[in-house]
């Protein structure tokens, strides 16, 4: 079965993020099954999504994790020519929802699973697939929670998002919240009579824009990545029934991408503060507000050391140089706080993810597929 064939298959499931995953799952169960391959499937809490492991070779220490997530961003249709869940060829291109990130990584490492089996291998070939990762990297907790059960330790993990096979050492680290400001409903006409909660809302979000602005001239800075230095901003705000009405309620969402050496938790960590500066004030003069904080994704950056013997390992099998660090997040930074020394390397642009008409080329393909070759020739 050819890469494209495989990857054909991953693309017509239309596993988005937050939606049950059980399909594609049993499909590559039963996949590597038809090779002689078992698989552990490590569900979630959610009961309609789980992660898949599996082992090639002898269990036995210094083996490499392939890490893929199987989930995919909603594809609305506009901008797509053709049905975003059938891969579709334009040449060069194989186009389709989750085709550069990241199914075209874990197709990869499936169509090698032929070539693993048939190889004797010294040390094994771990294989971590993951779902929920577009939201938080909500699934690979629980799979990497079960790690010291299903392998022994390993050399490391290659975690294989779009990174044009260049081995990446770090990336920043990210937390998400929503932050609900309670007011008091009324005519508009007697504001006083009311608590409006935009108004309130607007406090705090001029708070963080401060805090983002500081960031950016005062840093710490970290000329690696671009822009170098930990940002905020607010994203989403919804709030207000009418123009004649003192809205009630006002719903806004912040994140926070922090440079590898800040955690993303704590760039955030001004805002109850600030929101208790401001509910008081309101006290003063006879008005109420109330806010309240729901954290929807967070995890960490990644950092790998550069003497890490990964670093030479990945450089050696992908034929490409390290890069100091990209600014997006992965599932790499989960597997480095566990212990395990983590690094980002696969085919494509991640400039094509997230949008229509998303693609990865053969030739990207090709090398990813020599990259795990490679993976084996080492361990073998």
């Amino acid at each position: 079965m050819t890469v494209e064939t495989v990857l054909a298959d991953l693309v017509g499931f239309p596993s988005v993020c937050r939606t049950p995953n059980g399909a594609i799952i049993e499909h590559v169960r039963a996949y590597l099954a038809g090779h002689g391959v078992d698989s552990v499937i490590v569900p979630g809490p959610e009961g309609d999504r789980a992660n898949l492991f599996a082992t090639i070779g002898p269990k036995v220490e210094g083996g490499i994790i392939l890490s893929a997530h199987l989930d995919v961003v909603p594809a609305a249709p506009e901008g797509w020519v053709g049905d975003p869940f059938k891969l579709r060829r334009d040449g060069e291109r194989l186009i389709g929802r989750g085709a550069v990130d990241m199914k075209g990584f874990a197709a990869c490492v499936l169509a090698s699973v032929p070539a693993l089996v048939a190889k004797r291998l010294a040390r094994p070939v771990h294989i971590a697939l993951s779902y929920d990762e577009e939201v938080g990297c909500v699934g690979v907790r629980h799979l990497i929670a079960r790690l010291p059960e299903l392998c022994p330790p390993v050399l490391g993990c290659i975690v294989g998002e779009p990174s044009g096979l260049r081995p990446v050492l770090a990336h920043k680290g990210k937390i998400a919240k929503r932050v609900t400001v309670d007011g008091k409903a009324g005519h508009s006409s007697r504001t006083d009579l009311g608590d409006n909660a935009i108004h309130y809302a607007a406090g705090l979000i001029t708070a963080i824009h401060d805090e983002a602005l500081r960031h950016a001239s005062q840093g710490p800075f970290a000329e690696a990545f671009a822009p170098p230095y930990s940002t905020i901003q607010v994203g989403v705000i919804r709030g207000g029934t009418g123009i004649n009405i003192v809205p009630a309620q006002c719903v806004f969402e912040v994140e926070a991408r922090a440079i590898a050496g800040q955690e993303p938790a704590a760039l955030l960590g001004f805002l109850p503060g600030v929101a208790e500066r401001i509910a008081r004030e309101a006290a003063v003069t006879g008005h109420k507000v109330a806010f309240s904080f729901e954290t929807m994704s967070d995890y960490p950056p990644l950092a790998l050391d550069e003497n890490d013997p990964l670093v030479a390992f990945t450089e050696a099998v992908s034929g490409q140089a390290r890069q100091a660090a990209v600014s997006y997040g992965t599932e790499a930074g989960m597997f480095q706080r566990a212990g395990i020394a983590a690094i980002v390397c696969g085919p494509g642009d991640v400039d094509r993810a997230h949008k229509p008409e998303e693609y990865i080329t053969e030739a990207e393909l090709a090398g990813a597929m020599a990259m795990i070759a490679g993976v084996a020739e080492r361990l073998g």
